[in-house]
């Protein structure tokens, strides 16, 4: 059996995202797959971002994470998104990215990819469902083959967790063990389910 090449892409001002996107990474290797890890570039103005020192530290600590390309879509054979919420949508960085896909979209190279989205928001209730449903919406123009962790695992339940995709309160603290293990499960599934269609 084929071994699956996964890149976790994610935005992250302040380091939930950040987190997700490890905690997903570290799990799809463990299933076995070919892991890249990946963020997507920062459009916010300098300024901006330096002026917010929670912001500002974040994006020193992880300043040597490769930015997520087109050739990397190209390369992988599933992904994982994880972005945090914005008015019920994704972040615009990762809008952004996703804006320079559409050359590999015309050239039908993101179809038969395998996919699922995670997110975070400031509270339980700020988006973070609208958010992933807005990516699979993408995801379906795409032609890619969207894999929910829907209720498969006692661990979506445990983290009060959804059936699109794993869905965390930010706030900058370490990710506590029952999110962990959801996102892991989540990762997991995708790993297990790109399996069987690549062979």
């Amino acid at each position: 059996m084929s071994q699956p090449k996964v890149a976790v892409i994610y935005y992250s001002s302040y380091g939930t995202n950040h987190q997700m996107a490890e905690t997903a990474a570290e799990a799809a290797r463990n299933a076995g797959a070919e892991v890249r890890l990946l963020k997507v570039r920062e459009t916010a103005p300098k300024e901006v971002v330096e002026a917010q020192e929670a912001w500002r530290e974040h994006a020193q600590k992880t300043e040597d994470i490769p930015v997520a390309s087109p050739d990397d879509m190209e390369w992988a054979d599933a992904y994982i998104f994880s972005t945090g919420t914005r008015y019920g949508g994704a972040t615009s960085q990762m809008r952004a990215f996703i804006d320079t896909l559409g050359p590999l979209w015309m050239e039908g190279k993101l179809a038969d990819k395998v996919v699922t989205a995670m997110t975070s928001a400031q509270n339980p209730h700020g988006g973070q469902e609208s958010t992933i449903l807005t990516l699979y919406y993408t995801f379906m123009h795409w032609g890619a083959i969207i894999v929910t962790p829907g209720y498969t695992d006692d661990a979506v339940f445990a983290s009060g967790g959804n059936p699109y995709g794993a869905s965390v309160t930010a706030g900058g603290d370490p990710l506590g063990d029952e999110d962990k293990a959801n996102i892991s499960h989540q990762a997991r599934r995708l790993v297990e389910t790109t399996k069987k269609f690549i062979g």
